[in-house]
């Protein structure tokens, strides 16, 4: 028996390959399927079932491409209601996979159909649980995400997902493995860890959805506190997981053919309603960019950034990209959805300065200069909430990145301001945004509050801050 994790930093996401005897189940797979299929050939094995353990907000699974390359089952779990073929498993139902078996736990509560599969080694020993969104290491998948779909609010879907984790998965054995869907990073959860593989006892002890003394009434309140409005791509991505997509090759194929000059891609920009995404790094976008154009660096937290800040999956964009990277973006853009782009500046920023076209820069300083300068401008902090709320800078105001639309009017619209995040990724994308609505007069500070600290500017902690 082979047990595979394969972890997708940026969308902080765990697929599963897993191979007995020949035949070989994959769970939660991402889109670009290419991978798991030469894995199989290299191990002389069959991809016999992929396995979903529910309908993923938050990213666009692999299933539907991987069942039409290779002809392999999907499987999810009760209530789920898929476009396509596939297998709607019965609780506690078990699937044979080479000398080893996976037992789909009906696990309801982050959505109706989530499902855990329990699996059993060659001696039928329960050896690990694969997840998903339900139990993950140090919280649980949030309960607000399928309400609408599921006609609930979020605390029926908490108090539905309390009786899951009390009776199906706490009962069973603490050296049994805890494999999850998502880590520390992804919007599915409020307080994950950063390891991504536990034991279930470890979990018990340290999880705090899953201390045995908890009441469901303090289970729905601590589940439910303090939840962020989920990204507005989340639905649409669901949509695509149940209804099914286009190809990621045949995605990848189009928009590679679609290199432009620096002329029509100015035509482009200027006739169409498409975002210019520029994709560099900070430095480089805040040394030159072309006017008007958003800045999300491939190098960040992209993919959810795009999601989240783009939303609509069906939006134009046109890139403009490093040299040589060009198919990892449209990579990462398929993962979350994004499958739109008309076209991408060929020779890209040096293209464009070549051709004589009007360049747009980010006034930015050192934080030992906006130490000294504090007291000329205001300051603005687009980090999140619980992160202002831990430790941030005495005079500056919080405006979280996620919904900056919202705080449009409390940004001066002639006097200059200082902006800041964590540590400058952010802060640049914010500044993108604003200067794309018409406001031109912040200025960056590199570095954000990790440099920030280091000065000696007067910093307000709490200790009881949440995230």
């Amino acid at each position: 028996m082979k047990i595979e994790q394969i972890y997708t930093g940026c969308l902080a996401q765990g697929a599963y390959y897993i191979e007995s005897n020949g035949e070989v189940a994959i769970i939660d797979p991402l889109r670009e399927v290419g991978d798991y299929i030469a894995k199989a050939k290299e191990d002389g094995a069959k991809i016999k079932y992929i396995l979903e353990t529910h309908f993923h907000a938050d990213f666009v699974s692999g299933h539907v491409s991987l069942a039409q390359k290779i002809g392999a089952q999907i499987i999810y779990g009760p209530n789920a209601n898929p476009s396509f073929e596939a297998k709607i498993a019965e609780d506690n139902e078990v699937f044979t996979l080479g000398d080893i078996t996976l037992t789909a736990l009906h696990t309801p509560g982050h959505t109706m159909e989530s499902t855990t599969y329990l699996l059993k080694d060659e001696q039928g020993k329960d050896h690990a649980i694969f997840t998903g969104d339900t139990l993950f290491l140090g919280d649980v998948g949030r309960p607000d995400l399928a309400q609408k779909a599921a006609d609930m609010t979020q605390e029926d879907l908490a108090g539905i997902l309390f009786d899951s984790l009390h009776t199906k998965i706490m009962p069973l054995a603490d050296n049994i493995t805890v494999y999850p869907a998502h880590g520390a990073g992804s919007a599915c959860g409020k307080n994950m860890m950063k390891e991504t593989v536990d034991t279930l006892g470890n979990q018990k002890n340290m999880n705090y959805a899953l201390r045995a003394d908890m009441t469901k009434e303090e289970f729905i309140k601590e589940v439910t506190d303090g939840l962020a409005p989920p990204p507005q791509y989340f639905p649409l991505n669901v949509k695509l997981n149940k209804e099914g997509y286009e190809d990621v090759d045949k995605v990848m194929e189009r928009a590679a053919s679609r290199g432009m000059t620096p002329e029509a891609f100015e035509a482009a920009a200027n006739e169409t309603n498409a975002i210019v995404l520029d994709v560099r790094s900070q430095e480089e976008f805040v040394m030159g960019h072309v006017p008007r154009s958003i800045f999300i660096g491939i190098d960040g937290g992209f993919a959810p950034w795009v999601g989240a800040l783009i939303a609509d999956v069906k939006q134009p964009i046109l890139l403009v990209t490093p040299e040589g990277r060009l198919e990892e973006v449209l990579t990462r853009l398929s993962r979350v959805g994004f499958d739109n782009t008309i076209g991408f500046l060929e020779g890209g920023i040096k293209a464009w300065k070549a051709a004589g076209k009007e360049i747009d820069t980010i006034e930015s300083i050192s934080a030992d200069q906006f130490n000294r300068d504090i007291g000329l401008h205001k300051t603005f902090d687009v980090r999140k909430e619980g992160e202002y709320n831990s430790s941030h800078v005495n005079s500056a105001e919080l405006t979280p990145l996620d919904n900056l639309n919202d705080h449009l009017a409390e940004f001066p619209k002639e006097d200059k301001f200082f902006i800041h995040c964590a540590g400058g990724y952010r802060s640049v994308i914010a500044s993108s945004i604003l200067k794309s609505r018409g406001i031109h007069n912040m200025i960056n500070v590199e570095g954000g509050m990790s440099a920030i600290e280091k000065t000696g500017v007067e910093i307000k902690t709490s200790t009881c801050s949440k995230t």
